[in-house]
């Protein structure tokens, strides 16, 4: 009986000696993961600046799934993800009351502007209202470029031309299927008018000198983008990382969180690339 008792002890410390070869990796224990989702935030960088202070602090690794905000909800829906940052306002809101999307925070915004080439020919500049805008665009048909992807920029203009009570098709009206950057790259090159966030379009002036496209249209309340942090509901999903995910969006929402946010671009590209809460536009 002794010697059964002394052997499953030293299978048991064994067992727990192995575990720990695999879980070390020779310079620290293994790291705990965190899978968020996101877009244009990531595409510029903003994540890697609030990963790296998360990381250290949790000894974690944040890995990133570029998404829109449309496939971005669909993975965190399908417990594919621990939390998105997106901006689709109504299909966030609608995933909350669903259950599948918890604790949705804001966490930062900017604001969406429509470029177009410096000639304007639909003459959208003297427009006071986004409607206005998106009226003589469609009026003149002249070339619009579309993301057609169901992302929180392709759902913010859809909602605009349903508003003006326009379907847009024809020649003049090109869907890219593609993220920001690379949309605001080919309405360049189409020399057609584009509806960017404003921070796409402050990093695209510095990394791409044949940006010939400029703003024609800014300021509308209607435009501005708000970014919201959703959680995985760990009841539907229980292996999805909730405690991390919910200690990343407390981050993001800290007087150190909010700071990287509000400032993030100054020393890079002359400018922030986003804003917290002290922006005029927003309540």
């Amino acid at each position: 009986m002794k010697k059964r008792r002394w052997i499953s002890l030293v299978n048991l410390i064994l067992t727990f000696f192995v575990a720990s070869l695999l879980a070390y990796g020779g310079g620290g224990w293994a790291e705990e993961k965190l899978v968020l989702s996101t877009g244009s935030p990531y595409e510029l960088g903003l994540i890697d600046a609030l990963s790296n202070p998360f990381e250290a602090k949790y000894n974690c690794k944040i890995e990133v799934v570029k998404a829109g905000s449309g496939k971005a909800l669909y993975l965190l829906r399908e417990g594919k993800v621990d939390v998105i940052l997106v901006h689709a306002p109504e299909a966030e809101l609608k995933a909350v009351k669903e259950g599948w999307a918890l604790h949705r925070t804001y966490i930062g915004a900017n604001e969406f502007v429509i470029v177009g080439p410096k000639d304007d020919p639909a003459g959208i500049k003297g427009c006071d209202k986004v409607f206005c805008a998106y009226e003589r665009i469609a009026e003149k048909k002249a070339v619009f470029l579309s993301r057609g992807d169901n992302s929180g920029t392709h759902k913010k203009e859809m909602l605009i031309w349903n508003k003006v009570g326009i379907v847009p098709e024809g020649g003049w009206y090109k869907k890219s299927k593609d993220f920001m950057m690379a949309s605001l790259l080919k309405a360049n090159k189409e020399g057609g008018y584009f509806m960017t966030d404003i921070s796409t379009y402050i990093v695209a002036k510095k990394k791409h000198p044949d940006l010939k496209l400029v703003v024609l249209f800014r300021g509308d309340p209607l435009l501005v983008n708000k970014y919201h942090a959703l959680i995985v509901n760990p009841e539907r999903y229980p292996e999805a990382n909730y405690r991390l995910a919910k200690k990343f969006v407390e981050f993001l929402k800290s007087k150190e969180g909010q700071k990287i946010i509000a400032t993030y671009g100054e020393q890079k590209f002359g400018e922030p690339l986003y804003f917290c809460g002290s922006h005029k536009f927003l309540p």
